[in-house]
């Protein structure tokens, strides 16, 4: 029987896209909206991919994993309890199965 990760998706999450709206003044605004919520499994960045990222980027870099869902792009980025993250590439869908999405993400100081 195969295992489950029920459990492990445990994190709320927010993706938010930037939008431009013009306001009554005829000025461009931009501002970010909330487009989806999910529950990920949060994964610390180790090992030598956190030594690669840090030399890279000096902000913390976290890895979520979502269950499979069309929509979310590279454009948007995370709210994750009161943190900010940018998404740094495309989203990964692990295994080509359709089953989850690997995110990686840079936390905005």
């Amino acid at each position: 029987m195969p295992k489950r990760l029920t459990n492990q998706f445990k994190h709320q999450i927010i993706f938010q896209s930037l939008t431009e709206t013009v306001n009554e003044l005829g000025d461009t605004v931009r501002s970010w909206v909330c487009v989806k919520s999910s529950w990920a499994m949060i994964k610390t960045v180790q090992g030598r991919e956190f030594i690669q990222a840090a030399t890279v980027h000096a902000e913390s870099t976290v890895r979520f994993v979502i269950r499979y869902t069309t929509g979310i792009t590279n454009d948007m980025r995370i709210l994750y309890k009161g943190r900010t993250f940018e998404i740094s590439a495309p989203p990964i869908n692990d295994d080509e199965l359709n089953k989850t999405l690997t995110i990686i993400g840079k936390e905005v100081v």
